[in-house]
């Protein structure tokens, strides 16, 4: 792409991860500014910065500079420059990092809405529980390479567990973990505090066979629950476990 090419560039909303605004501007006048870098027309360049506004949840806050911003609504400003101007492709690289639960909640609600009304959304983020709520097709990068790619239905599929089943059980004895680990299909087993979590390789009824193994053993536990592979567990298994820096 050309330094000049402005009609292809006007198709293109870039959010980095740092937050790229004017300190001396207010939020109505960062996102008047970028926008105005592509749209020309006035009226209708007001109408795309209340509608950016409103996407992002900063109606109250359109006199406010960005010092006077919490790092949450600082991130959302950030957005709104960056798509105030409609384009079709966007980027955002890790646009929730260090924002409260709130905040987050409200960001992806208003990239799901802009994924709707017709953008391309290319997210890059290390939350892989955003890549299930938003993304279509997925790619996972390790040290620039691809590892996999597709959806995240294709993707679980790498994961190479078929179940987790989580129980909260009080000071269980080791034998019985050395027993559950001789299950059928039992892959892994682990007991954290009071949290047991027992991994299946394979296998349709091991929610009810542990239950009947624990009613069996006369084994007391609070709650117990079964959940599917997730990103998160294929992430792990592509990548490895080890630290990162």
């Amino acid at each position: 792409m050309k330094p000049n090419s402005y009609d292809i560039k006007a198709k293109i909303g870039v959010i980095f991860q740092d937050v790229a605004v004017f300190e001396e501007l207010t939020v109505y006048e960062n996102i008047d500014y970028f926008c105005g870098l592509y749209i020309k027309d006035k009226t209708k360049r007001n109408k795309y910065i209340e509608d950016a506004i409103e996407l992002v949840g900063l109606e109250e806050f359109k006199k406010f500079h960005p010092k006077q911003l919490s790092g949450g609504l600082l991130r959302r400003l950030n957005i709104a420059c960056g798509i105030a101007h409609k384009p079709k492709l966007i980027f955002l690289d890790e646009p929730t990092v260090a924002v409260d639960p709130q905040s987050r909640n409200n960001i992806l609600d208003g990239i799901k809405k802009l994924r709707d009304n017709g953008a391309t959304i290319v997210y890059t983020t290390h939350y892989m529980e955003e890549v299930e709520i938003i993304c279509d097709r997925v790619i996972i990068l390790d040290k620039g390479k691809v590892l996999a790619s597709g959806t995240t239905d294709e993707l679980k599929k790498l994961a190479k567990i078929e179940e987790k089943v989580t129980v909260e059980v009080n000071n269980l004895d080791k034998k019985y973990i050395e027993q559950i680990k001789q299950i059928e299909n039992v892959d892994d087993v682990t007991y954290n505090g009071n949290i047991l979590l027992v991994v299946y390789k394979e296998g349709k009824n091991n929610l009810l066979e542990l239950i009947d193994y624990l009613k069996k053993e006369s084994i007391k536990y609070n709650k117990i629950y079964s959940e599917r592979p997730t990103l998160n567990d294929v992430f792990l298994e592509l990548t490895g476990k080890e630290l990162r820096d």
